[in-house]
């Protein structure tokens, strides 16, 4: 993991944003910020925020990684609190409506030469 980028509290449900995160994971940064500018979900909006974020958490941390060579290695999205509300309806009942909110986390790595998924290297 190069760079990581949480968003937390987002006043959106989890099922929502799960859906436009699933379709950027495991793609290049360029790559899902483009899928994300032309994505109709509102969330995509927020979720673009996050990733220019993490990029510029990987572009100006410990380890000064290029923009071109990253990609998002995980991403993934937990329930946040979820705000309890009461809707009046006819004859004394009462509905209860649930806000729900998010925590979204993106973590960037980079595409390298010498790196392989689920092999180990022994010497």
């Amino acid at each position: 993991m190069i760079a990581k980028a949480r968003l937390r509290y987002l006043k959106t449900s989890p099922q929502k944003v799960r859906l436009v995160v699933d379709q950027i994971r495991n793609r290049g940064v360029e790559d899902a910020l483009s899928l994300l500018r032309h994505q109709k979900r509102a969330v995509a909006r927020d979720l673009e925020k996050l990733l220019r974020s993490a990029v510029a958490n990987a572009s100006f941390g410990e380890q000064r990684v290029d923009p071109d060579f990253l990609y998002i290695s995980r991403a993934f999205v937990d329930a946040g609190p979820t705000q309890k509300r009461m809707r009046h309806r006819a004859m004394g009942r009462v509905f209860q409506i649930l806000k729900r909110s998010s925590h979204v986390t993106l973590e960037l790595d980079t595409r390298g030469k010498g790196k392989s998924s689920g092999t180990s290297e022994s010497a």
